[in-house]
């Protein structure tokens, strides 16, 4: 089913225009003009986003906000307000809107907002449930799968510390499902009613995560016009997530550690200090034992934050649940665009379970979709799913032949017995690596920076450090 939207505003070209856009998405789209009528909107419905006017005829837009959260607490509300009305807008963040932006505003950066919106709704919204087998279970409910060893201890240790408020590490291997687990916590825990919000610290730029963490006051710094409510802010009282935590700089660490001890932060910028209740829930698959050991990774917010630690099997480990995974995804996606069960041929699951899934849940997730997609039948066979997969491990096998082919070349051409060969191949094989990105990307260092997983700031300096611009045709050897 299409996205339920509520565009609340009494400017009829302001509806016009988000309906003639919202609707080629394909969303589905619903209009009130005045307050009164949003609310009764949401006496019959139940939204995934409100679009909400600040200024409205008969009522302003903060009671209709309130009176939205009192209907339904986890309402996801974008509030739309005039430059001279900043204010206001700030006050709607504290009444539980999950975000705001200015008038005049450019539809990309609204598309941006809205499914940032939508996806914050989805994550709040979606029941996860533990009992995959129950016959009567919602269908639309996201399930965590596996009747293996390890993840019945990941079972018995959501229920034990879900309702308490300790801060939660989850660790595993991308594709693993960590994002999963923490809205298992969150659904569980004493905060369901209260805001959860996910940051992905890898996909925002080191220079803006701190930013988007804490917020900054107009004038901060260039381009910094208006005053902006960081996520910790807009979580009070609820929970936060924050995805791929042991990629953000060490000075974001600080202020995350200052939050977690003294529960205060300073936006940028601000010499007010902004008090708040917030339950961290963070999530890596990084050694952070090391990062600590390089220096990269603050030892004293580690302890913080692993109060409780909770470990998720790669696939390969769980094998065994293998089936009942795929069986799940063959309902889901069998439903969703075939509107018919499917199977998998008898010798396909056999095969299966060779496979050492190196992407994991995620990846079985993805090979099952595409499998559902592209068969002709309700059948699916192994040279389907098999083909696609052979064809990643012998990308895979090729990469490792090249590497021993390229390592081969540097021991021979560079050392004798005793010397330093660790060292020296991994820094060759970083340049290689920071070469053929910068190539494929014709020299854009940010979209290289993004390849990489690194900051732009980082690529820079390796740029500098091995004077990579000399070699963007062909890396030395």
């Amino acid at each position: 089913m299409n996205n339920l939207i509520l565009i609340v505003d009494d400017e009829e070209s302001v509806r016009y225009s988000f309906k003639r856009f919202l609707e080629e998405k394909p969303f589905q789209v619903a209009e009130a003009r005045l307050g009164a009528e949003a609310l009764h909107e949401c006496d019959k419905k139940l939204f995934d986003l409100v679009i909400l006017d600040v200024k409205l005829p008969d009522m302003s837009g903060l009671e209709v906000l309130q009176g939205i959260k009192e209907r339904d607490p986890k309402a996801t509300v974008i509030v739309m307000t005039a430059f001279g009305t900043t204010d206001t807008a700030i006050q709607a963040i504290k009444f539980g809107a999950y975000d705001y932006i200015l008038k005049p505003f450019d539809m990309p950066a609204m598309e941006i907002l809205i499914q940032n919106g939508l996806k914050n709704n989805y994550i709040m919204r979606k029941k996860v449930s533990f009992k995959s087998t129950e016959k009567n279970s919602d269908s639309a409910t996201d399930r965590i799968i596996g009747q293996c060893p390890p993840m019945q201890n990941v079972y018995k240790l959501i229920g034990r510390i879900a309702e308490s408020n300790v801060n939660v590490l989850l660790r595993g291997e991308s594709g693993t499902g960590k994002e999963l687990i923490a809205r298992a916590v969150f659904q569980h825990s004493g905060r369901i009613n209260k805001p959860f919000l996910a940051v992905n610290c890898a996909a925002i730029p080191e220079t803006l995560l701190e930013s988007e963490l804490f917020g900054y006051e107009k004038g901060a710094f260039t381009g910094a016009v208006r005053r902006k409510i960081g996520k910790f802010e807009q979580a009070d009282k609820g929970t936060i997530f924050l995805d791929e935590i042991g990629d953000m700089s060490l000075s974001t660490q600080a202020k995350i550690l200052r939050v977690l001890q003294e529960g205060c932060f300073e936006p940028l910028g601000s010499e007010k200090t902004v008090h708040v209740d917030v339950r961290l829930i963070a999530a890596t698959n990084r050694n952070l034992e090391k990062a600590i050991q390089d220096g990269k990774f603050r030892e004293d917010l580690y302890y913080r934050i692993k109060v409780v630690t909770i470990q998720l099997p790669p696939l390969r480990e769980r094998i065994q649940d293998l089936k009942e995974l795929s069986t799940y995804f063959l309902e889901k996606y069998g439903q969703a665009y075939r509107n018919e069960r499917m199977k998998l041929a008898p010798d396909l699951l056999d095969e299966m379970k060779k496979y050492k899934w190196p992407g994991n849940i995620r990846e079985l997730e993805n090979a099952i979709k595409r499998a559902v997609l592209l068969c002709k039948t309700n059948i699916i066979q192994k040279e389907l799913v098999m083909e696609e997969l052979g064809q990643k491990e012998k990308h895979i096998a090729t990469d490792m032949d090249l590497f021993d082919n390229f390592k081969d070349a540097v021991i021979d051409s560079h050392f004798h017995v005793g010397e330093k060969i660790h060292k020296t191949i991994m820094t060759q094989t970083e340049i290689r690596l920071i070469c053929k990105v910068l190539a494929d990307t014709k020299g854009n260092q940010v979209q290289a920076a993004r390849i990489l997983g690194i900051s732009r700031m980082t690529l820079r300096n390796k740029i500098k450090k091995y004077g990579i611009n000399n070699y963007l045709i062909s890396p030395p050897v």
